[in-house]
This record gives structure tokens, C-alpha cells and sequence, in this order.
């Protein structure tokens, strides 16, 4: 499927011509961020741009009455109840691209839930991971706008599960129209490795077990908050310049180097 990763973690395989382009997700959460939280935040600035945004394939609307959703596009002349919707003339096209025992597999671009105001939205996309690694979908991380409408977290294993790319949400507001426009992110993926959730090993450590580098990280990390002149966004400098230059592991007492940081 595709050409070969070579390194590249995921790809992404555009079905529908001139959708916009999966984007690397942004540390701003858009725009939205408060610029305290985006300039001095980086626990915040680095889970918001962690993964990449997928958005709608086209303009369109939904609205939830009672227990039915409802749908609309710029070329509709009303809402209609949602049953299964296909993207414009996808049928035909995919029917032409794809290997003639697949021609009638075209993937729908909007499908109603099992329960009342959920629906299932297509990106237009398939994707692919390296061995080892999948992809968990959410809402678009840290997001700071109020949406009539969430977003079910999954992960799937795209490194052998090669369906559709979509998300799950669930309508928050009823009898009002929730619009989905092209140029804000439907949803969010982010590549995570398969032993990181097939029940990783952890254990809890009682207090009066702590070693002395134990509370020497906890010393090196807590105390700089103390000092009232210090520098703001001093863990966040510490973090990125780590990201510009490899550090060397340094073993003291069976305890890896510690580095004074703070938020």
C-alpha cells in the first residue's frame, strides 16, 4: 500500500482530491491558547502540537432534534435526516481508482450513531504507521473555543488496520446548527507506540522508599519555585533546548543526571 515508510512514521493516503492536507498540529491549539500558557507553558505548548489536525472535506452542518440528527451543505436546499451520506460524486470516482472487486467499497462521509447524536465523520483519508506504532484519535488537543459537540478518543492500529481515517463525536446541542467548515480542525491523530497502551509496567513507591536522588529530583525540580525573582517559562527553555541537543545519560548513585527545571 503506498511507497515504502523509510523512516516516515505515518502516511496518509488522500481518496478524495483537493481536501485539505493533514497539518502538524500547532503548540497554539490554533490560536486559542492564552499567550501565558503558550510562551511559559511548555507541558501545555507541546501536548497541543503533538500529532497532526485533520479537517472536514467540505462545509457542512448538523442538528440534533429530539433523538434524530439532521444535515446540510452549501448546496442543499434544506436539512435533511442523516441516513449515510456519501461526499459529492465519491461514488463514481472511487469506483473508477479503485480494483474492480473493490469498486462498490466506497467509504461513507457521514454515518449516524447507535445512540442518540452520534455521528461518524470520514477525513477523506486512510493511513498508515510504521511497525510498532498506531494512532490515537481525539479532539483537537487544548482547544479552547466551546464546541456543541465532542469528540470520542480511539486508537487504532494503522499499522495493519488500513480502513478509513474518520472521528466519533457526539452532538452537546440540540434544535441548533453545529457547522463543520474546511479550515478548522475536525480532529486530532497522534503516533503512539503499541507497548506505551498493551498494559505497560508500572509499580508505586511508598515514601520511605525513595532514595536520596529521588528527593535530589524532587529538590532540583520543586525549590527554583521559590525563588520570587526567578525566570518565567524557565522549564519551558530548559525543555526545548533538549530538543536541540542530544544529553548524555550520567549515573549517580544508580539515578540518571538531574537537571534543575521548573514551569
Amino acid at each position: 500500500m503506498g511507497k515504502d515508510l523509510k523512516g516516515t512514521i505515518c502516511q496518509f493516503y488522500r481518496l478524495i482530491p483537493g481536501i485539505p492536507a493533514p497539518q502538524p498540529a500547532d503548540r497554539s491549539a490554533h490560536g486559542t491558547l492564552p499567550v501565558n500558557a503558550y510562551r511559559y507553558c511548555e507541558a501545555v505548548a507541546s501536548a497541543s502540537g503533538f500529532g497532526w489536525y485533520l479537517f472536514p472535506p467540505m462545509n457542512f452542518a448538523l442538528m440534533l432534534i429530539d433523538d434524530e440528527v439532521f444535515w446540510t451543505d452549501d448546496k442543499s436546499s434544506g436539512w435533511e435526516p442523516l441516513r449515510g451520506v456519501q461526499f459529492p460524486d465519491f461514488r463514481k470516482r472511487f469506483a473508477a481508482m479503485a480494483p474492480p472487486d473493490l469498486a462498490d467499497l466506497a467509504p461513507p462521509f457521514l454515518v449516524p450513531g447507535s445512540s442518540p447524536g452520534a455521528v461518524q465523520i470520514w477525513s477523506g483519508y486512510l493511513a498508515r504507521t510504521a511497525p510498532g506504532w498506531a494512532l490515537l484519535s481525539r479532539g483537537v488537543a487544548n482547544y479552547q473555543k466551546m464546541q456543541p459537540y465532542r469528540n470520542l478518543e480511539g486508537i487504532v492500529e494503522t499499522e495493519s488496520w488500513s480502513g478509513p481515517l474518520f472521528t466519533n463525536i457526539r452532538l452537546t446541542r440540540t434544535n441548533a446548527s453545529v457547522e463543520f467548515h474546511m479550515r478548522r480542525p475536525l480532529f486530532q491523530v497522534q503516533p503512539v507506540r503499541q507497548e506505551c497502551y498493551r498494559n505497560p509496567a508500572y509499580e508505586v513507591v511508598e515514601a520511605e522508599e525513595m532514595r536520596e536522588c529521588d528527593w535530589a529530583r524532587f529538590a532540583a525540580t520543586v525549590k527554583p519555585n521559590t525563588d520570587q525573582m526567578r525566570r518565567l517559562g524557565h522549564y519551558a527553555v530548559a525543555a526545548r533546548k533538549r530538543q536541540r541537543r542530544d544529553f548524555s545519560d550520567v549515573e549517580v548513585e544508580g539515578c540518571p543526571q538531574i537537571v534543575s527545571e521548573q514551569v
